[in-house]
């Protein structure tokens, strides 16, 4: 019975934290892009319902503890893109487009090394440019509402000493409490679930501003990296199945809000390491945390309307928090290199200053500006090589006796 329970409580507790620490970048992301709070509150439900069944289909498959997520890091890039000329349909759109890049990265080996082409320094550098404005959340809520902000900081400065996973539910645990201290959640709140269809609208502007980097965000910084975690491990499921469920989960859901699911990559060491028990029983892990992750969808009403009643700045600094370590990884991706450090201290400029051109988004620019740059460095050192001088009578030529 052990041997069964500890795989269990090992993916329950992976989704409980999972959705605790970031059910507000979600919130944010899809509110920024235009979506009403029924709309983000159905966005919350789809991506956890989507994530909770893929999970225990690729459970079930291949007997791994394959954890499924939402796009963190693609939700806040959400919250950098802001509103759309289209409105909130026009994002819908952008999270269609999205689902359908990674079914055809699974279907098509090129386009999957097309994606692995993207220098990782310029990956790092441009979600560095979209978490930066989220993580100074806390600081500015820190000087809207003090008396708020405060204890929610301290709480999971302290919490993440002893507990690191712990930390950003505990701050969102107080920062509900201070809700509630201070007035609550309106009467006649709507709590209960329930998916709202949006008519996608297909913007060109939109789905190149914010359909191809919410692409490239999760399958860089989620996909790929939560292929990495599991390998740590020891489990390598198959590529492309994963691809086409994730892909497909986030087309099925796109409609609903949805905006992208992938391999959790934060939260997959949870399931996958040596707290959940023997290596042969932790695919167990996987059907407990997408069971548990689809039940806490159902309180997606709730979260919402918790989230509607608070100042915006403080659920906002909740977010930051929670995206305070992806910042950390993301800077270190994007400095790793030495050769391409300007090139990448480019493509984060230009993605946090959030202003776009021509109606697409900054991290689109940004990293456009960084690839730019890096070929531009790279025909330069390539022109700055000494050509080898020929040795023949005529330039260019070779003698004879060398042909």
């Amino acid at each position: 019975m052990e041997r069964v329970m500890q795989p269990v409580s090992a993916g329950i507790v992976s989704a409980v934290v999972g959705f605790a620490g970031a059910f507000p970048v979600v919130l944010t992301g899809l509110q920024a892009v235009g979506a009403d709070p029924g709309q983000a509150a159905s966005g919350l439900l789809a991506v956890s319902v989507a994530s909770g069944l893929v999970a225990v289909v690729l459970g079930l498959r291949w007997r791994m503890p394959v954890s499924i997520a939402w796009s963190t890091p693609g939700a806040a890039l959400l919250v950098a893109a802001g509103p759309q000329p289209g409105g909130f349909a026009a994002a819908v759109g952008a999270f269609l487009l999205c689902g359908v890049l990674i079914v055809v990265t699974g279907l098509i080996t090129p386009l999957g090394r097309l994606v692995a082409a993207i220098p990782g320094h310029l990956a790092g550098a441009m979600l560095a440019g979209v978490l930066l404005p989220l993580c100074l959340a806390p600081v500015h809520a820190l000087q809207q509402v003090p008396l708020l902000a405060a204890p929610v900081i301290v709480v999971w400065a302290l919490v993440a000493r002893f507990a690191r996973p712990w930390a950003v539910p505990a701050a969102l645990v107080v920062a509900i409490g201070g809700i509630l201290w201070t007035g609550g959640v309106p009467a006649g709140a709507a709590v209960a679930p329930a998916f709202v269809w949006t008519t996608p609208v297909f913007d060109p502007a939109t789905l190149v501003g914010i359909g191809l980097p919410l692409f490239v965000v999760t399958m860089v910084s989620q996909n790929v990296t939560g292929m990495a975690v599991l390998a740590q491990y020891g489990f390598r499921p198959p590529w492309r199945p994963v691809l086409l469920a994730t892909g497909a989960g986030t087309i099925v859901g796109a409609p609903v809000g949805g905006h992208a699911i992938n391999l959790a990559a934060i939260s997959a060491a949870l399931a996958a390491g040596p707290d959940a028990g023997p290596a042969e029983r932790r695919w167990i892990a996987s059907i407990s945390n997408g069971v548990a992750l689809a039940v806490l969808g159902l309180t997606a009403g709730v979260a919402t309307a918790v989230f509607a009643a608070s100042p915006p700045v403080l659920m906002e600094a909740v977010a930051g928090l929670a995206l305070l370590g992806a910042l950390a990884s993301s800077i270190a991706s994007a400095v790793a290199e030495p050769d391409g450090r300007e090139a990448a201290a480019v493509t984060f400029v230009v993605t946090a200053a959030g202003v776009g051109f021509l109606g697409l988004g900054a991290a689109f620019w940004g990293l456009v500006a960084g690839v730019a740059l890096t070929l531009i460095h790279r025909r330069r050192t390539q022109s700055a090589r000494p050509r080898r001088v020929s040795s023949g009578p005529i330039s260019g030529s070779r003698p004879r006796n060398e042909r």
